[in-house]
């Protein structure tokens, strides 16, 4: 009898590339990276900003602006709704943020629904630019910002981090685990000719808080 056992993969694992040498663009997968959506409820905003104060030390942000700060950060990615990212706490942060503000927000597990990437190199903002159709330069986009926005086609939310020790940029991107394949294969492509780079990690920049 066939052996019909599921195998949990990480999305990005196992995907081909090819590239020039160099290291313009390197990348690194988060996956087991906890995310999760929360809304806020009706007529709950002041008391939902209020928790996550008195909870985590977060000014929830109210514009496209990401803020965190110990093992947990919430990016604004609409009116009134945010992602909640945490690398500590894994598949347990949304259980975890329903027991601590799940009385002012909806909140809604999306670990395994999201793939994230952390990218950084020198010559990123020009791999970037042939796919977003928004301006990421510094002046315009600082550490910190967030923008949900498309990459070739396919929606994504974009974070700017701290830059690296080395001065170049670092982003967090987020699609839809369902369409990792095809925007790695657009990342890919369009990193190419700068020198494309996998790595297993890379390090963690300051969050902005």
């Amino acid at each position: 009898m066939a052996n019909d056992t599921l195998t949990a993969r990480a999305p990005f694992t196992g995907l081909a590339f090819s590239s020039a040498r160099g290291q313009g663009v390197c990348v690194a997968d988060r996956d087991g990276t906890g995310i999760a959506s929360v809304l806020v409820r009706k007529g709950h905003l002041a008391e939902l900003t209020q928790c996550v104060r008195a909870r985590y030390g977060i000014e929830l942000p109210r514009g496209p602006r990401r803020i965190g700060t110990g093992d947990i950060a919430f990016a604004c990615t609409g009116p009134e709704t945010w992602l909640a990212t945490s690398d500590a706490r894994g598949n347990a942060l949304a259980l975890s943020l329903k027991e601590e503000i799940g009385a002012a927000a909806c909140v809604a597990d999306q670990s395994s629904g999201y793939a994230i990437l952390r990218m950084t190199g020198p010559r990123l903002r020009q791999t970037l630019a042939k796919m977003l159709p928004i301006d990421l330069h510094p002046r315009v986009f600082a550490p910190g910002d967030v923008a949900s926005t498309t990459a070739s086609h396919v929606g994504v939310t974009l974070w700017r981090l701290e830059d690296a020790t080395d001065g170049s940029p670092v982003f967090e991107i987020a699609v839809f685990r369902s369409l990792a394949g095809s925007f790695w294969h657009t990342l890919t492509v369009s990193a190419a000719e700068y020198g494309f780079v996998r790595q297993e990690t890379l390090s963690s920049p300051a969050t902005p808080e």
